[in-house]
């Protein structure tokens, strides 16, 4: 590893590997809201009935929870690196199926591979970071800024969905896939044959080949199962680590999936136009993109992390407090659709990301990452089907009051975490 040049200089030459990285949340993410965004229009187009549009919306679900559960598992057999490299591919090869698709069955499988990929790149591209990183602080650093890449496939695909809105039949959705195909292709030959990318993983090998000479505990840590890991290492700080962020993130994902897959529902509920619903959450969704980049400039620092935490839970809270004297208000919807973001953008995802990534050892990252990512999908999956009741005008005050309840629990989850981490020496200079 390279100790010559500082931490600003480090995260400045590992960067690319993170964008590469990210490009896989933008693609996981794309998919998403690329799919929510056009169910209609494939469901006109193919002549889905509202069976069939329901079960291509649980498959991509289903399968990212499954290859995000998995992903670990996979990378342990087929390798690491080469799943880096090579896993953009197939998920190219599923939207492209998408693209060309003529009938139900082509599109559940189309989506189907899209999503197990998507599951799939996300704790392998950050393992991939982790196992590349000079050190943790940089470490840090890159894993959050892979964050502004979910929120840039959020915009993408809201965008380009916005823009063949006017195309007949299905053509507006094959050309929303076709993008996300062209990514994907670009992902993969990039991190397959870049250079710079072969150089960082070269250097990684050597750093942790000098690691498990020099320190046996550490590298029979590295090399353990996760059970081994969470049952049997660490006198149950793993463990306790593990309760932590699983509890955490599947607390926060209910409320984010709520917002991701409902905010404009809720908003066309309370009588807003179409255009209005998408336009403010294109607006919103650049904003954030600016704070989520101010969040990977602080989240090396333990203190300054856990300070911009607290900041974000108590905008989060106030956002389904907003809801709660606002109703269904459009005014309303919109201030707390703001704050939400904005506060779950220091509260939320890039956090339980980064503790992940800090807090166990490497050789099981990616399976725990998966097993916490792919768990809390599942949930959400099964919570999306009262989600819609649970949202509308004549609940929708009394939900945002319960939700406000589960921001209080989730952010004394994260408090707990980081004095729990400073405890054991996992504390970032």
């Amino acid at each position: 590893m390279d100790t010559k040049l500082n931490e600003n200089e480090l995260v400045k030459k590992y960067r690319p590997l993170a964008t590469a990285a990210g490009v896989g949340s933008m693609l996981g993410s794309g998919i998403i809201i690329g799919l929510s965004t056009t169910l209609a229009v494939w469901q006109d187009g193919l002549q889905l009935s509202n069976s069939q549009a329901g079960t291509i919306s649980g498959v991509l679900t289903l399968m990212i929870g499954f290859g995000s559960l998995f992903g670990g598992r996979i990378a342990e057999h087929v390798g690491l690196i080469k799943t880096f490299n090579r896993i953009n591919l197939f998920y190219g090869f599923g939207t492209l199926i998408c693209v060309f698709s003529t009938n139900f069955a082509m599109l559940v499988v189309g989506i189907g591979i899209a999503g197990i990929t998507s599951g799939i790149d996300l704790p392998v591209s950050l393992a991939v970071i982790s196992r590349d990183a000079p050190d943790k602080s940089v470490n840090n650093k890159l894993v959050s800024y892979t964050q502004i890449f979910w929120q840039l496939g959020t915009f993408v695909s809201s965008v380009a969905a916005f823009i063949v809105s006017k195309v007949s039949g299905a053509m507006g959705a094959r050309i929303v896939f076709g993008v996300l195909t062209v990514i994907a292709f670009f992902a993969w030959l990039w991190r397959l044959e870049s250079p710079t990318f072969k150089k960082f993983h070269a250097l990684g090998n050597e750093y942790w080949a000098k690691m498990d000479l020099e320190n046996k505990d550490e590298s029979k840590a590295n090399n353990a199962s996760v059970i081994n890991v969470l049952f049997h290492q660490g006198k149950g700080k793993y463990m306790k680590f593990f309760i932590m962020i699983i509890s955490y993130y599947c607390l926060w994902n209910l409320l984010a999936n709520t917002w991701g897959q409902f905010g404009t529902f809720m908003l066309r509920k309370a009588n807003a136009s179409q255009s209005l619903a998408t336009g403010a959450g294109l607006v919103i969704s650049f904003c954030v993109m600016g704070v989520i980049a101010f969040f990977s400039k602080v989240c090396s620092n333990n203190k300054s992390r856990m300070s911009s935490f607290i900041v974000g839970a108590i905008i989060t809270f106030a956002s389904f407090i907003l809801l709660g004297f606002f109703g269904t208000a459009v005014i309303g919807i919109i201030l707390a659709q703001f704050s939400y973001q904005v506060g779950a953008s220091l509260a939320g995802e890039a956090m339980y990301k980064v503790w992940t990534q800090e807090s166990f050892p490497m050789g099981v990252r990616s399976s725990i990452q998966g097993i916490v990512n792919g768990t809390s999908r599942l949930l959400c999956a099964l919570f999306a089907i009262v989600t819609p009741s649970l949202v509308m005008p004549g609940r929708i005050i009394t939900t945002m009051w319960v939700f406000s309840v589960v921001v209080i629990i989730y952010a004394i989850i994260g408090v707990v975490m980081g004095r729990t981490q400073k405890k054991y020496g996992i504390d970032a200079e």
